[in-house]
């Protein structure tokens, strides 16, 4: 009883849980007007604000690098004895099934195949053709690639500076402001833990509607499921009973084991598909992706199409970059949460490059090898995914032996994905709105962990994939601003501490050095008498 009245009185939660909830009604009661406005407020935020996201994406770019390469890179977070909380493998497998793992199983071979039949504009190339698979290729591992993980590195950077070395809540509230006089309590801190928590709320949705849509997408194409509303339905239903069920082991058992469970089926499933299919092609196709994706990097970075028009930057990079930035807050939260002890410089290139290289790798073996099926074996994969992309990876697996075996298994590890991330949401949304609280109630994982399956079926029936990507785009929007904003007061941090340090050796140096001195003076005063 004590937890649920401390919840009531946290404004945090209840505002923004009566927010979502407000939503949820909205998109249940009178889904047409839900999904008229959800596409006007898509068009006006790509339009109006999609340069906005572009260039904020590679500030964090660089910000990240700079500060690994930096004096501050050794900086630990903790104190500077502290040693990580867990292994590396296990970590890496944390991060990855808690970011955005169900997401590159969605679209590891979808988008590849679908910019492969479409290319986008502006680079003159015909569809379904070699050019178009590896430009297809190339955008495929730019969205997935450095890009993305750099906002959950900034979050994450941040929010364990703070809570670990600085001794702070974990509150996206407390890494705004260098120091605690302006309060705890101040009305802009429960704001901007409000927008925090919205934004969570929005992108955890997002995926884990794509992550439905998906399945229901794979028993349709094995099993004749249809796919509609009553499905989609059950399925949010029965993903919903496991994570909540999940969510009582807590982080150190469910989500602990889970995570390794999602990265080994991965690698087994993504390995299988790599021998089975023209092995040299699709090591030779990663390598030339690769090589496109280093040389072309600024160039992606900032590609925008303002005089020949076109909506493709828009439906596909904005709307990337607005789903992480979106589900940042959770999955900083959760960085934060796990990299304790580790270096500035361990937790960025940790966290920079490894998950990344994991997705080029799962892209470059499944859309590969979808390629090579279309360009050399004449199936029609791409015809496939245009007309529905939630079968994309189905589609693809059909061409292999053990077809069943591994549809079951994709599904199986879809599911699993779900639930790690849907967990873990449970965890970060309870720890945010019971200010902070590493421990949070089991009334307040239920609460959102039913919001969240119900915006989530909201979404997917009243807009479809349209929905989920308005979300994440209305949502990201205040929280870009608030994520500069963290970033610049890490530095002022990371500047002091590191100038507070300097004088401390400074005044050890001369210590010493007049102890010396003194040292020296009397042994001679000792020789003269």
């Amino acid at each position: 009883m004590k937890e649920k009245e401390s919840q009531r009185k946290n404004p945090v939660f209840w505002v923004s849980g009566i927010v979502v909830l407000l939503l949820v009604i909205w998109g249940a009661v009178v889904p047409k007007s839900f999904a008229s406005v959800a596409s006007s407020v898509y068009s006006f935020t790509t339009n109006a604000f999609g340069w906005f996201y572009l260039i904020a994406v590679i500030f964090f770019v660089v910000f990240c690098f700079y500060l690994a390469i930096s004096k501050y890179g050794k900086i630990r977070l903790g104190p500077d004895d502290e040693k990580p909380q867990y292994p590396f493998f296990t970590w890496i497998g944390m991060l990855f099934s808690a970011g955005f793992g169900v997401g590159l199983v969605f679209w590891g071979v979808a988008e590849p195949m679908t910019h492969f039949a479409n290319p986008p504009a502006g680079f003159g190339v015909e569809g379904e053709t070699e050019q178009a698979a590896k430009l297809a290729m190339r955008y495929s591992f730019f969205h997935w690639g450095i890009h993305q993980w750099s906002v959950f590195t900034v979050v994450g950077l941040v929010m364990a500076y703070f809570q670990y070395r600085k001794g702070r809540k974990s509150l996206i509230s407390e890494t705004i402001s260098s120091k605690s006089k302006s309060g705890r309590n101040a009305p802009w801190k429960k704001i901007i833990n409000i927008l925090a928590v919205i934004a969570t709320v929005m992108g955890v949705a997002t995926s884990l509607g794509f992550g439905i849509l998906q399945i229901n997408g794979g028993l349709d194409y094995m099993y004749g499921l249809p796919q509609n509303a009553v499905v989609q339905i059950s399925i949010t239903a029965i993903l919903f009973v496991l994570y909540m069920a999940s969510s009582t082991t807590g982080l150190n058992k469910g989500i602990k084991y889970l995570s390794n469970l999602n990265l080994a089926l991965a690698l087994i499933l993504m390995l299988f598909v790599l021998f089975l299919r023209p092995t040299v092609f699709i090591l030779e196709s990663f390598t030339l992706a690769l090589g496109g994706y280093i040389q072309k990097f600024i160039e992606m970075s900032f590609f925008m199409t303002p005089y020949q028009g076109g909506t493709w930057v828009k439906e596909w990079t904005v709307f990337y970059w607005a789903w992480v930035i979106a589900w940042s807050p959770f999955i900083g939260a959760f960085v934060a949460r796990v990299s304790k002890g580790r270096s500035i410089r361990e937790m960025i290139f940790g966290v920079l490059i490894v998950p990344p290289f994991i997705a080029m790798v799962w892209i470059a073996v499944f859309g590969g090898a979808a390629f090579h099926l279309d360009l050399f074996q004449g199936t029609a994969i791409a015809d496939a995914v245009n007309e529905d992309v939630t079968s994309a990876l189905f589609v693809t697996l059909e061409q292999f032996p053990l077809t069943q075996v591994l549809s079951t298994l994709s599904i199986f590890l879809i599911c699993v994905f779900l639930v790690t991330s849907a967990d873990s949401a449970t965890f970060v949304l309870g720890m945010m709105t019971s200010d902070g609280d590493l421990n949070p109630s089991l009334f307040s994982k239920l609460v959102w962990g039913t919001l969240i399956a119900a915006i989530s079926a909201v979404l997917i029936i009243s807009s479809g994939l349209q929905g989920l990507q308005t979300a994440s785009l209305v949502a990201a929007l205040p929280f870009t601003v608030i994520l500069i904003i963290m970033c610049f007061n890490l530095f002022k941090s990371l500047r002091n501490e590191a100038k507070e340090a300097e004088g401390k050796r400074e005044k050890t140096l001369l210590k010493k050095l007049a102890e010396a001195s003194k040292e020296k003076k009397e042994s001679r005063q000792k020789q003269s008498s």
